[in-house]
């Protein structure tokens, strides 16, 4: 599996990008699914972790890491999310 690399600045640009166009044509262009438990939070809102860091690869490397490409939630989205100093909130379903 691949590991995203990726700055704090690409992880910006790509959640303007996901406020510019909305979730679901996000999620649509960049190839993911909603998030179930992980999501980035950036001035209260929510955003799906997995997809804002697939965004963020393919607009530094201008390359699709697409979501079968890499794990997300605690392996590897989660620890790198929080490196780069943002902050992750975790929805466990019941």
């Amino acid at each position: 599996m691949a590991r995203p690399e990726v700055t704090s600045h690409d992880i910006q640009v790509a959640l303007d990008k996901f406020d510019e166009l909305g979730r679901d044509r996000f999620l649509a262009e960049y190839g993911f699914r909603e998030a179930r438990s992980y999501f980035l939070v950036r001035d209260g809102r929510e955003y799906d972790s997995k997809a804002i860091v697939g965004a963020a690869h393919r607009l530094r490397h201008g390359e699709v890491l697409a979501a079968s490409e890499f794990s997300g939630g605690a392996a590897t989205v989660k620890p790198l999310l929080e490196k780069l100093e943002f902050e992750v909130r975790v929805h466990r379903n019941p």
